[in-house]
């Protein structure tokens, strides 16, 4: 069976989605590849504008199988290279909504926070509990964690392991949104939508420019953003997209 499913479901949006259910989403080294390659793919795709990432309507992603690590020696991890599976997600060049419904612990909170945006269903829980497997994150579940929710809220969650349920993420500045469990797949496809008929150079500019400016300096950051926006000021985007305003039409973007 296949462990990631690729879908099509309306014109300019994909949905990758987790195909492990027997194993609660479990992320094993075949489905990090598997979700790797489709990154990679997805990423240089021109008819795809936004990236749904989703485990389904019942469960995100329960973490790592532990079946697979229980043994597993120092170097057995250096070797594995998991970083460049990761690295593929967060380095997409297209807005990546995660969609969240059920458990997303462990790894899975790892996987949804290399999204941009996350919707939440109302029974969503969310959390880092390897601490009480005698081990920590391990794929930026640290370092993305402190930088959503700051020092105090993260500390709290990675040190006790326990869960916090989606409110509580929406509170603490980890998820964007929360609805209704039965709403977050159609929701999470609406924002795609919505994405998707914005001018892609603005968007992707957007998304460069927000991430490098995180850990850069304020005055750095401010530097980046202005060059991204003079560049887009040679966009046939932005032109269109002025003149459809003044001409009270639909803009139509063309990526150009």
């Amino acid at each position: 069976m296949e462990e990631v499913l690729v879908e099509r479901p309306q014109p300019q949006v994909a949905v990758v989605r987790l195909n492990r259910p027997e194993a609660r989403n479990a992320l094993s080294q075949a489905l990090r590849q598997r979700l790797a390659e489709q990154f990679s793919l997805l990423g240089q795709d021109d008819t795809v504008r936004c990236i749904v990432l989703t485990g389904g309507e019942r469960i995100f992603a329960a973490g790592a199988d532990l079946r697979a690590m229980v043994d597993s020696t120092p170097i057995d991890i250096l070797l594995l290279n998991n970083q460049r599976m990761w690295q593929a997600i967060s380095s997409c060049p297209k807005p990546v909504i995660a969609a969240v419904n059920g458990f997303a612990l462990g790894g899975g909170c790892e996987l949804a926070m290399h999204a941009d945006i996350i919707v939440a269903g109302e029974g969503a829980m969310f959390g880092q509990p390897e601490i009480k497997v005698g081990i920590m994150p391990g794929a930026g579940g640290t370092q993305r964690l402190a930088r959503a929710v700051g020092k105090f809220k993260a500390f709290r969650m990675l040190l006790t392991g326990e869960p916090v349920s989606a409110r509580d993420a929406e509170a603490m500045g980890l998820v964007s949104e929360v609805v209704a469990d039965d709403q977050v797949q159609a929701r999470a496809l609406a924002l795609a939508a919505q994405i998707a008929a914005m001018p892609p150079l603005a968007v992707a500019q957007i998304k460069e420019v927000l991430i490098a400016g995180q850990d850069a300096s304020l005055e750095a950051a401010l530097m980046l953003e202005r060059k991204a926006f003079q560049l887009l000021f040679a966009s046939a985007d932005k032109k269109e997209g002025m003149q459809a305003f003044l001409d009270k039409r639909a803009a139509q973007f063309t990526g150009r």
